[in-house]
């Protein structure tokens, strides 16, 4: 088979992942690669080193994922060959546009198109204000012409008081004649408003009927997931926990597994927190041990219902989720097929991870984030559960073997850590 000709094209399907820097989990900026073949940032790099020379004596040049250390700093230089694909790579993503999501590898079937990004639930309440105001009004207009007729109630009125009070002004004959006069006038004039306010009301109700449909409304707007996401239909969603609930009743404390602990990690004696810290521990090597700042709980979940708390408003950048004791020990949470999360980078930087695919959350920051883990359905839901409940983002889960809590946190935020809650029956 001949060559390809020299200047011809090849398609290569890359992700955002393969030219992440571990790190700052961003496409590389100025990536320098180390002797042991691993490519960084380069101010990641040399950020991270600089705090771990301050906080140990010794040699602080240590590779992040390998953890191959070297006898003196190396000159950091830069790869050329990682920055151009790199930059390639960030052109297209935004020639592709906010709408287009870079697939991982060619679909066998044309993808369908995307729905639209806006969610349906704001042009509901759009349309809803507007047939409010209009029904506000209609119903003032209502009020008005029934405050109206007991004005009119002399002239219509049939007792004997208001009989009275018209035969003592007009001859008997010109009384009749008055009397039923102005009371088909003011029959007819309610008559006609009325008419004219319950024929507007019809049209509301048709354009309703026709137009808007009705829900529940939601506690807090739900964005619009991607069609490739695995993502519940309405009817399906979890319910929104509650003290008391069957959430609370199938909660369970978690603890961090010290296995799978990074070296850039620390946890409490409770086995409840996870901090990052300030210079890398004297960790045993381990091929369990994760080569990024990253850490699982030790309760595998293989069946049933469980529900568990994370508090991070003490830590800027996270991820909470699920993944198997099998997860590769060098890929990050939610870029795997065993593993789901949701992310938290900074203000609109909020996304969810499940099978390697992102979907962008267009919600702010949540303090304390509930995990909902329903093996028997196969359904995985995040809330934001400190003060006004509220889902976040919800997904299916299929795992051949069991299920540990899984957490992220940004390993150049010394002092940042998240702590798993204790929840209250």
């Amino acid at each position: 088979m001949a060559a390809p000709a020299l200047g011809s094209a090849i398609l290569v399907w890359l992700s955002e992942e393969d030219l992440s820097c571990i790190i700052c989990r961003e496409l590389l900026d100025w990536p320098t690669t180390l002797p042991c073949g691993h490519s960084f940032c380069y101010r990641c790099l040399d950020d991270l080193w600089v705090k771990q020379r301050a906080g140990v004596g010794g040699r602080p040049w240590v590779c992040p994922t390998c953890r191959e250390a070297l006898e003196a700093k190396p000159t950091l230089r830069k790869n050329p060959l990682l920055q151009d694909l790199a930059d390639k790579y960030r052109q297209a993503a935004l020639e592709a546009g906010p709408e287009t999501a870079l697939a991982p590898a060619p679909a066998p079937a044309p993808i369908p198109p995307r729905r639209p990004t806006q969610p349906p639930v704001t042009v509901q309440k759009s349309a809803t204000k507007e047939v409010i105001q209009k029904l506000t009004e209609l119903v003032r207009q209502l009020v008005d012409v029934v405050k109206s007729l007991p004005t009119q109630s002399p002239l219509s009125g049939s007792g004997p008081d208001n009989e009275r009070g018209i035969l003592g002004m007009a001859s008997s004959s010109e009384k009749e004649h008055s009397l039923s006069s102005l009371k088909a006038v003011a029959s007819s004039a309610s008559e006609r408003k009325i008419r004219e306010i319950l024929h507007n009301l019809q049209e509301i109700q048709e354009k309703l009927q026709g137009g808007v449909t009705w829900e529940e409304a939601p506690r807090e707007q739900v964005p619009e997931m991607p069609s490739s996401s695995l993502c519940l239909p309405p009817v399906q969603r979890c319910p929104v926990p509650r003290k008391g609930s069957q959430f609370a009743l199938r909660a369970i404390s978690p603890t961090f597994d010290l296995r799978s602990l990074s070296c850039i990690l620390e946890v409490s004696n409770s086995c409840r927190t996870v901090t990052v810290s300030r210079c890398p521990q004297p960790y045993s090597w381990s091929p369990e041990r994760f080569l990024i700042s990253q850490v699982l709980c030790s309760q595998a979940l293989s069946s049933g219902q469980n529900y568990w708390e994370v508090d991070t408003r003490n830590c800027n950048h996270w991820a909470v989720g699920v993944a198997s004791w099998g997860m590769k020990r060098d890929q990050m949470l939610g870029r795997t097929m065993d593993s789901w999360c949701i992310e938290w980078k900074g203000p609109g930087q909020f996304s969810a991870w499940a099978m390697v695919k992102k979907t962008d959350l267009h919600l702010g920051r949540p303090e304390v984030v509930g995990v909902w883990l329903d093996l028997e359905l196969g359904k995985l839901a995040f809330y934001s559960v400190s003060g006004q409940e509220r889902l976040l983002y919800e997904c299916e889960v299929s795992a051949s073997s069991p299920l540990h809590p899984a957490f992220w946190l940004y390993g150049l935020s010394p002092g940042n850590y998240l702590e798993i809650k204790q929840v209250n029956s």
